[in-house]
């Protein structure tokens, strides 16, 4: 159940996906996120669809274990394709039962505005999977380093984004533990009304908080016996270097943008 979590986990690997520079894969995913509005039709969902998972084939990543774990997402997706089935009003009627009536834009902007959801929840797990988050932390310190001249805390902001992802499958985990835990002793989250279901997980908070602070008390405690200061006169193990492989991964990123405007409606 919630083991199955995948967004904030690191894999090791030695795939091109994870030597790639973590400033080049930032910049990939925030460029995808911008130019996948661009999509408007068959044509170029199915480009973005077939990069997607020819970037997924370079991962090396176990297709089972990241749909798996991009299970907990379905219920959105599957949400969102509904909400506008029933919801949008335009286009042809294409089926009439009693007060359900599916328009042909809905259904169109269904399939496309969940497809969209899909691979930005894909692009983004993608991302987390193959970059520590010490490399995510150094490479968003990196790309926002020119705003350091205005008197941003830049190094603050790139390692609590850093924390904050890394403490997402923590959480989750501690919630899975807690779960189990209730369940020896009789409570049952998987049968009832939803209201029920409801109030079966809220005997969860308390603890799941308790050990949520515990664990940012401990993380605070062991900063400050390893002397953490902040940003000003650290040094880095990890040098990055920007390759060719990292500018490749930015003109494709470039090629794929002039693509969607070329093709879309």
């Amino acid at each position: 159940m919630m083991e199955k979590m995948i967004f904030g986990r690191y894999i090791p690997g030695n795939s091109l996906l994870h030597l790639l520079d973590p400033r080049a894969k930032l910049l990939f995913v925030f460029g995808f996120i911008c130019i996948i509005f661009l999509a408007n039709n068959i044509a170029t969902y199915g480009l973005l669809l077939l990069l997607v998972l020819a970037i997924l084939l370079l991962s090396q990543i176990n297709l089972r274990f990241l749909f798996n774990g991009l299970k907990m997402i379905l219920f959105l997706i599957v949400f969102t394709f509904f909400l506008q089935l029933f919801f949008n009003k335009e286009g042809d009627v294409l089926f009439l039962l009693g007060f359900i009536k599916i328009h042909e834009e809905g259904l169109r902007q269904g399939i496309f505005i969940s497809l969209r959801f899909f691979l930005l929840v894909l692009m983004t797990s993608l991302l987390t999977l193959t970059t520590t988050p010490i490399s995510l932390t150094d490479g968003l310190e990196s790309l926002l380093h020119p705003l350091k001249k205005i008197r941003f805390p830049v190094h603050e902001l790139a390692l609590m984004m850093s924390i904050s992802l890394r403490f997402i499958p923590t959480l989750m985990d501690e919630t899975d533990k807690i779960m189990k835990a209730q369940m020896a002793r009789g409570v049952d989250f998987s049968s009832g009304t939803l209201k029920q279901r409801i109030q079966a997980f809220i005997p969860l908070l308390v603890p799941l908080f308790v050990s949520a602070f515990k664990r940012a008390e401990e993380l605070a405690t062991a900063m400050e016996a390893r002397g953490y200061r902040g940003g000003e006169g650290r040094t880095k193990y990890r040098v990055l270097k920007w390759q060719t492989r990292d500018t490749l991964i930015e003109i494709v990123l470039i090629v794929l943008a002039i693509l969607l405007v070329l093709i879309r409606s």
